[in-house]
């Protein structure tokens, strides 16, 4: 179980850490080839969610992220982390869900940096892609691996 906390605690850091590099060395609005036509780095402040929808709703955002991120923690400990799948999903919602909700706290909006140049998409962070591979696991796990240990249960 510590295993996962660990994980999540060096994306935060990740996380963290990529946002103070983009502040840092970047102005606001600038833009900077990676991946000629591919990847860019721009840094922007986002104010609400993907596309910045709910912007200027901070309160909002710190209900939703402390009940998701208790719910998770709760439902974490009394299912336990007996699966690989889960425990590495919910390794990294906890931690996309804190490094935004740090950012929104801190700062009163959320440092977003990559730009996917090649698709009219909205520019996100290392939080971000962490919520994503955590969503994207879940499904997985609850789509195609749920239903079976739920067979061999019931056939013991």
């Amino acid at each position: 179980m510590i295993i996962y906390y660990i994980m999540a605690i060096l994306l935060l850091v990740l996380d963290q850490w990529s946002k103070i590099a983009i502040v840092n060395n970047f102005a606001l609005h600038e833009v900077k080839e990676v991946i000629p036509g591919i990847l860019s780095l721009f840094y922007i402040q986002n104010e609400g969610a993907a596309w910045g929808i709910f912007e200027g709703r901070m309160f909002f955002f710190f209900i939703i992220t402390v009940v998701v991120v208790g719910a998770m923690v709760y439902n974490a400990h009394k299912q336990g982390f007996d699966k690989k799948i889960v425990g590495i999903s919910y390794a990294f919602l906890l931690s996309g869900a804190l490094g935004n909700f740090i950012d929104r706290m801190r700062l009163g909006y959320v440092v977003d940096m990559f730009r996917l140049d090649f698709i009219d998409f909205p520019i996100f962070n290392v939080a971000d892609v962490c919520l994503t591979i955590g969503v994207i696991l879940m499904t997985i796990y609850i789509l195609f691996m749920e239903e079976e240990e739920v067979k061999r249960s019931k056939n013991k």
